[in-house]
């Protein structure tokens, strides 16, 4: 008796991280390219704000400011997507994930974060009115590469 021959298939591809996002037009993590030897952790945050700052580049966004002092505190990154929004970035750079990064960014830190971003509206869009968002960007450095990971839209802290 002859059985019919079966033939094993590979299963079809996985459906585009965009595709399991909607509304995000690249997935909200990435490995960037990092310094190798970062000597301590003064340089290790201005190489990941360096990093985060260039991955909103690549995805379309302009540059407004870095490291931006205001009365309330600092802003680690001020972009502007291609739609207008202020985005306002608090950029957590870590070595490994033992000690939390996106954690980090309390409700406290998140006040903070929008008293900044109130001042520096007042002060350089001179009444222009624009929509504004606070995102976080995480990144644990490997050595030879950062990998990150964007949480856009935070509200309340604590990622």
């Amino acid at each position: 008796m002859s059985h019919p021959r079966s033939t094993l298939t590979a299963p079809p591809p996985p459906a585009p991280v965009a595709a399991l996002l909607p509304g995000h037009p690249t997935p909200p993590w990435a490995a960037l390219p990092a310094p190798d030897g970062v000597p301590d952790q003064y340089a290790l945050g201005k190489s990941g704000e360096a990093a985060a700052i260039r991955w909103y580049e690549e995805q379309g966004y302009t540059t407004v400011g870095s490291r931006v002092r205001c009365a309330s505190g600092e802003i680690d990154a001020i972009v502007r997507s291609i739609d207008g929004t202020v985005v306002f970035v608090e950029v957590k750079t870590r070595r490994g994930s033992a000690f939390g990064g996106a954690e980090a960014v309390t409700a406290k830190k998140l006040a903070t974060m929008r008293r900044c971003a109130a001042e520096w509206m007042r002060q350089d869009t001179a009444g222009v009115s624009a929509s504004v968002r606070f995102d976080v960007v995480e990144l644990v450095y490997t050595g030879t590469a950062f990998l990150a990971h964007r949480f856009e839209g935070v509200e309340d802290g604590a990622c």
